[in-house]
């Protein structure tokens, strides 16, 4: 996701990406300070650099449920923000009909600075294995990419491998090897929150 990890802006609003810095040589507070290392080793991550200044993250997890549970949880979008850490919103704006177009507001604290953005984003569901998504205006350069969804085996049962791909491009103010390093951080805990929110509904529809 943002993505999430997903981050939003319409065209009637300026820019909101802002950063209170001090030292920005300083290393990242981790994101992950309170989370079970091995549940995040759970999750894969692999960087690649497109070019100077873009790179692309793909992050995976394999979730022992089935992928209709899965992309419910992906497909409840204004629900997004109640569970994926560091989205503080999530919204459907208005769009022509059979389309879908998602305003999220995303605020991230580093170790002595705070930098919030938001992206509007244009997403193409191709259920039950896409979610495309692409950023038609805000605070990067490019944002752009898919959740992808496909069966596997855990345990003797089907589960769902569940891959999130994302393209990026910060502009000139942000430095691209911290918005790398963090947003890292973030999908490993991103994903494990999407695998607990499908686990926490899953034991309601079973009660």
């Amino acid at each position: 996701m943002t993505t999430n990890h997903i981050l939003t802006v319409t065209k009637q609003q300026k820019s909101t990406q802002k950063i209170e810095a001090t030292d920005m040589g300083d290393e990242l507070s981790p994101s992950s300070d309170f989370v079970d290392p091995t549940a995040l080793q759970t999750v894969q991550v692999q960087v690649e650099k497109i070019a100077d200044r873009q790179r692309q993250i793909t992050a995976q997890i394999q979730i022992p449920h089935s992928i209709e549970q899965v992309w419910q949880v992906l497909t409840n979008y204004e629900a997004l923000a109640d569970f994926i850490p560091n989205l503080s919103q999530s919204r459907r704006l208005d769009c022509p009909p059979g389309a879908i177009r998602l305003e999220q507001i995303g605020s991230q604290r580093f170790l002595r600075f705070n930098f919030s953005a938001r992206v509007v984003l244009d997403l193409e569901e191709s259920f039950p294995k896409t979610i495309n998504f692409r950023m038609i205006e805000g605070d990067f350069k490019d944002f752009s990419g898919s959740w992808n969804l496909e069966p596997c085996s855990l345990d003797h049962r089907t589960g769902t491998n569940l891959c999130y791909t994302v393209k990026i491009w910060p502009k000139a103010m942000m430095p691209v090897s911290i918005i790398e390093r963090r947003l890292s951080q973030d999908l490993q805990m991103n994903l494990l929150a999407v695998q607990q929110r499908v686990q926490q509904l899953a034991k309601v529809t079973q009660s």
